[in-house]
């Protein structure tokens, strides 16, 4: 199963980016999904999630207020819009998806069945 991320680059600090996340395979309207990262030498991290229904979205405290998770079912598309990007956002962005039950914490890497390649985001000071 296919989960294809792009949108990344390189930019400077306070620049904004969006990222797509997309499946010629998955309905992603049926899915959870979620967006991580693993920056060079680090652990992979949650760093935004949205319920299936649209109806919850949640939120890394490192990025609260700077990213957004959002989802366009008709393009079949989820997006991270990221803003005012700092140096330490620089990492490797992973999309996921999830079956998860509504009750099912979808902030961590747990609950997800499928994953994408990622996309790499580089943010120069």
């Amino acid at each position: 199963v296919q989960l294809q991320a792009s949108g990344g680059g390189l930019v400077q600090a306070g620049a904004s980016l969006r990222l797509s996340c997309a499946s010629p395979e998955l309905r992603l309207s049926n899915y959870n999904m979620g967006w991580f990262r693993q920056a060079p030498g680090k652990e992979r991290e949650f760093v935004v999630a949205i319920r299936r229904s649209g109806g919850s979205t949640y939120t890394a405290d490192s990025v609260k207020g700077r990213f957004t998770i959002s989802r366009d079912n008709a393009k079949n598309t989820v997006y991270l819009q990221m803003n005012n990007l700092k140096p330490e956002d620089t990492a490797v962005y992973v999309c996921a998806a999830s079956r998860a039950i509504l009750s099912t914490d979808i902030t961590n890497s747990q609950p997800y069945n499928y994953w994408g390649q990622g996309t790499l985001v580089t943010v120069s000071s």
